[in-house]
C-alpha cells in the first residue's frame, strides 16, 4: 500500500519518548506500528457499530412483537421458567 499521506499530531514528551522506546524495544518502527493502532481501532468501531445496529434491530423486533400482541410480560416469562426449573428438578431426582 503507498504511504502518501503525512499524520502529525501533538504528543507529552514523555508518551513520545515511552512510545518510541517501546517500539526500538520491539524491533519495529513506529510508524508500522500506529498504523496497525488505526487499523484496530478502525475495525474495533465498524464492529461496535454493526453490534449496535444489530442490538437496534433486535429492540424493535422485540417492540414491534408487543404492539402485535405476542410478547409476554416478566411476571409471564418468570412463571413460564419456574415452571420449567420445577420440570428439571423433577426429572433429575
Amino acid at each position: 500500500m503507498a504511504k502518501e499521506a503525512v499524520f502529525s499530531m501533538k504528543l507529552e514528551p514523555e508518551l513520545r519518548a515511552e512510545f518510541m522506546a517501546a517500539a526500538e524495544a520491539s524491533h519495529r518502527p513506529a510508524s508500522q506500528i500506529l498504523r496497525e493502532l488505526m487499523r484496530e481501532f478502525i475495525t474495533r468501531q465498524r464492529e461496535a457499530g454493526e453490534y449496535d445496529a444489530y442490538l437496534r434491530a433486535k429492540v424493535e423486533a422485540g417492540r414491534e412483537s408487543m404492539r402485535a400482541g405476542r410478547g409476554q410480560s416478566n411476571d409471564e416469562v418468570e412463571a413460564q421458567f419456574a415452571r420449567r426449573r420445577a420440570h428439571a428438578a423433577n426429572r433429575e431426582e
